[in-house]
């Protein structure tokens, strides 16, 4: 605590008068993979909910690294053997100054003895302010730009991705990478947490969360629940029971919190997880699935090409809701980069087509973010099992099958014109987001996450847990 009070006693001085914003301590015992506490760590923070827009803040908004951009980089790193360094920032909300006037109460338990109700004048940012975050990229941003302004120097690529306080970069050169880090440690208080990559052992990432997930099933109860070899039964039903026990609200909300915590390395439960509203029976399935798949994760191999595919599927007339779901996976090589599952459409044929336009758009996306490593793709192959759809985005003109579809989704139709996709019609039996879309039973469970091991994902599990090879969790929980 007083470690903390050193930091908030250099940003405040004495202001008699002001509407001042109570502060309270957040206390935290920050543990190591193994589970042992490594550090007691105690943040004072500003109760920013009492603030009013307008007088003590304007924007708030704060630019972060999504998901996608860091499996991305993983994928880049493994693939072109990058040095990949994380670093955080000591503080990081206590770096620049702010343009309101704020005031705060004196931190509880250490009130000035002669003047207990006095209270302070922020000059720099603090903890749970509304304005913190988006202060602090600013003052990140002003100072990246010059140093980074294309990404590249010379020959070499300097790529810095950021989420908050948290910052990871990778780069061919020891020397720019070395310089970027003293730069950095010049300007604002480091911690550098050393390589997460390197080329010179080879080493490429296994992303998982296994002790997240045991940590979900002690907080559950079920650490001694029997596993299941599926994510959801096909025969379970999902109707309203009035003579069952009534759910608990808040927990029942807190479970599907945690779960969709851990879809971030886990595209096999993304369909349930998404379908979270169905039933209390069907979400406490999960984590007895969990249980069964501990290790499961995300593999990035060091000797996959950056080539770039598509797979989309949709399921019309859900089983769960009668809604149809779209289901999409994104590939560079052999690595999973992005996927989603949700509902769309009202019929078969458009529930492909309006799948196909929306994992379109995110494939656009994927190629500015890819153009920035200076990689390039032409027609990037979209794998289909509907022949009707693959129809429907290559025939130029509308016609009556069409018209119910939105003008909206019809970009997809442009984008084939241009040549920057190329549907392909692929069979059922190998549509791998089809696990994306509906619940299976086991047979054809398996088989599809056969698929899903040919093309690299969870290719780590075959071998059992490999040392050296994984993203540490630690590292990991702040950038999910």
């Amino acid at each position: 605590m007083h470690e903390e009070l050193e930091n908030f006693e250099e940003s405040i001085e004495p202001q008699p008068q002001c509407n001042p914003i109570s502060t309270k301590w957040v206390f935290k015992n920050k543990q190591g993979e193994d589970g042992v506490v490594v550090r007691n760590k105690a943040r004072l923070v500003a109760q920013g909910f009492c603030q009013k827009k307008g007088i003590d803040y304007e924007e708030t908004f704060d630019h972060v690294a999504r998901l996608e951009d860091i499996r991305i980089l993983l994928a880049l790193a493994a693939s072109k053997r990058f040095n990949l360094y994380q670093m955080d920032v000591k503080s990081a909300f206590l770096n620049e100054y702010i343009e309101e006037e704020v005031c705060v109460r004196q931190p509880p338990g250490f009130e000035h003895p002669k003047f207990p109700n006095r209270v302070y004048k922020l000059q720099k940012v603090l903890y749970g302010l509304k304005q913190a975050p988006r202060v602090w990229y600013e003052r990140l941003r002003t100072f990246l730009e010059p140093r980074i302004p294309n990404g590249e120097q010379g020959n070499d690529l300097l790529v810095v991705q950021t989420y908050v306080d948290d910052i990871i970069f990778c780069g061919f050169s020891h020397t720019l990478l070395r310089k970027f880090s003293k730069q950095m440690n010049r300007h604002f208080d480091m911690n550098l947490m050393g390589e997460l990559l390197s080329s010179r052992c080879h080493n490429v990432p296994f992303v998982h969360q296994s002790k997240y997930m045991w940590d979900l099933l002690r907080k559950f109860d079920m650490e001694d629940a029997s596993p299941h070899t599926t994510p959801m039964g096909t025969f379970i039903m999902l109707d309203k029971n009035g003579d069952g026990e009534e759910v608990y609200q808040k927990a029942y909300h807190n479970m599907i919190r945690l779960l969709m915590y851990l879809t971030a390395t886990r595209p096999d439960i993304q369909f349930v997880v998404s379908q979270r509203a169905c039933h209390c029976t069907a979400v406490k399935w999960i984590p007895r699935y969990v249980k069964f798949t501990p290790k499961y994760g995300l593999w990035y191999s060091a000797d996959s090409t950056l080539s770039h595919l598509v797979y989309f599927d949709a399921d019309f007339g859900g089983q769960l809701d009668f809604k149809s779901t779209s289901g999409t996976c994104q590939f560079l090589g052999t690595s999973l980069v992005s996927w989603s599952s949700r509902n769309v459409a009202q019929s078969n044929c458009e529930a492909e087509y309006v799948a196909a336009a929306g994992c379109c758009s995110q494939i656009l996306w994927l190629l500015a973010t890819l153009n920035d490593y200076g990689l390039t793709y032409d027609r990037i192959p979209f794998l289909c099992d509907s022949t009707s759809a693959i129809n429907i985005a290559k025939n130029p003109t509308h016609h009556s099958r069409t018209k119910h579809i939105n003008v909206r989704f019809h970009f997809l139709r442009d984008n084939y014109a241009k040549c920057l996709i190329d549907l392909v019609r692929v069979d059922t039996q190998s549509q791998i987001a089809d696990i994306l879309t509906k619940p299976l039973d086991l047979q054809n469970y398996n088989h599809l996450q056969g698929k899903w091991l040919e093309r690299g994902v969870d290719k780590a599990l075959i071998k059992g847990e490999i040392e050296g090879l994984k993203w540490t969790e630690s590292r990991l929980s702040s950038w999910l």
